[in-house]
């Protein structure tokens, strides 16, 4: 399989639908504020900025010649006290002991390092810049008498509450992201229902579920709907016909068993025995085509089962122990058909060993119960044909026990899926034969 070579280099997206919905709609509003910002902030904000400020340097530029044709400070600050008035400008002269004040921005400042910049860049008398306030600014220059400071509006050098159109910006890209997400809540919920229908009947489960949403999302539960009722008739049909089938072959079984057991022939004992092996496959044949359609969940006691179970088999003679459960609470499940596949592992472990061990494990989201015997096990390139329905593997089984008709461990396997699960071979550490593990989603 040819790989992608970016796949290392690209983030890891999310992996739900509603976290890649929400990735949809975040990144093209981010993206758009974040452009519009820098060109409004670079572009638009910056070159306004630029301009006014260059009005204001030569403003300073007049007022410092103006400050050069004068004898005294006094002299200079009746000169151009009629053109700094109607400015709203404020002249002031320091002396040696103010010294010169240093630079002053604050660190939310957007236009207040472009003033500066262009008055250093642009007036080389230029000392330092201070923006105490949004509404001042103070500028420090050298003059003929020494240092000067000028005080003026600070809406002279930059625009006037430049912050508005970032702040709208960011919440207009709240409120378009709240209402694109409630919308899409809404259009997802439908495919969010689907797929828990979908997953429930995987387990065996029916619920309530009607086509809504979109067209194409009505159009896939439509299918789904569909498509769950084919298979609920196939089910029936084929449960219906093996039943049928299976009282028909009792019947006439029943009746050569009552005759071979009035008679006096000398092989009516071996007959009798055929009679009972054929009885037993057409129970195999029963439940294998039953599976778990004729079953309903139910919360139970999964300890309390086994439990019950193992005392069968004891009672019967058989070496068959009870672990002590890890985790305890009940677990929604169709009770007889995990019944029945648990009495499979173990008929099949008391079968071809001496020894079982049945054992349960309860965690947050699934379900193990784990059946162990000291048999020959099975190799593991055969297991996959073990799950396989009227498959024996008598290379791998004692041929003396019976060979079967390939069922039980294929039972098993259909009742594990049909709760959304698996049935999982491999080998016992502890008893050295195999171990089998029913493990279900809870």
């Amino acid at each position: 399989m040819k790989r992608n070579p970016l796949k290392h280099y690209v983030p890891r997206l999310p992996r739900g639908l509603y976290g890649r919905a929400a990735l949809i709609l975040t990144l093209p509003v981010v993206f758009l504020q974040l452009l519009v910002s820098v060109i409004f902030i670079q572009r638009d904000l910056e070159d306004i900025t630029t301009q006014m400020t260059l009005t204001m340097v030569r403003e300073l530029q007049l007022i410092t010649d103006e400050i050069a044709q004068t004898g005294s400070p006094a002299e200079a600050e009746d000169r151009l006290e009629p053109f700094l008035a109607p400015l709203n400008m404020t002249l002031r002269f320091l002396s040696d002991e103010q010294g010169i004040p240093s630079d002053h921005l604050r660190w939310n400042e957007m236009t207040g390092y472009v003033v500066r910049a262009r008055i250093r860049q642009n007036f080389p008398q230029f000392l330092s810049l201070r923006l105490p306030t949004n509404k001042q600014a103070i500028v420090v220059f050298e003059s003929r008498f020494g240092p000067t400071e000028i005080s003026f509006s600070r809406r002279r050098v930059s625009p006037a509450t430049p912050h508005q159109l970032i702040v709208t910006l960011v919440l207009s890209g709240f409120l378009v992201i709240g209402v694109s997400t409630v919308y899409m809540r809404n259009q997802l919920r439908p495919i969010k229902r689907l797929a828990e229908a979908a997953e429930a009947f995987g387990r065996g489960q029916m619920i309530a579920y009607k086509p809504r949403g979109a067209t194409e999302v009505r159009a896939a539960g439509s299918a789904f709907v569909s498509m769950r009722a084919r298979i609920e008739r196939q089910i029936e049909q084929r449960t219906l016909m093996l039943s049928g089938v299976s009282h028909d072959l009792r019947t006439p079984l029943t009746r050569l068993k009552l005759a071979l057991s009035l008679s006096e022939d000398e092989d009516a004992a071996d007959m009798l025995r055929d009679v009972k092996e054929m009885e037993d496959l057409v129970d195999s044949f029963l439940d294998f085509s039953r599976g778990v359609a004729t079953a309903d969940s139910e919360a139970c006691d999964v300890q309390t089962l086994l439990d019950d179970l193992v005392q069968r088999w004891q009672r019967q003679g058989k070496q068959v122990s009870l672990a002590e459960p890890e985790g305890n609470r009940e677990v929604l499940l169709r009770k007889i058909a995990v019944q029945r596949g648990v009495n499979n592992l173990i008929a099949n472990a008391v079968r071809y060993g001496t020894r079982a061990k049945v054992s349960v494990t309860i965690m947050q989201k699934s379900l193990r119960i784990r059946v162990e015997d000291n048999g020959p096990g099975i190799p593991e390139e055969m297991r996959g044909d073990a799950l396989r329905p009227f498959v024996r593997l008598d290379p791998a089984r004692n041929q003396d026990k019976g060979s079967g008709v390939g069922l039980g461990l294929a039972i098993v396997a259909d009742i594990a899926r049909a709760h959304g699960g698996s049935l999982r071979l491999g080998i016992s550490e502890e008893l050295g034969g195999l171990c089998a593990d029913i493990v279900i989603a809870v």
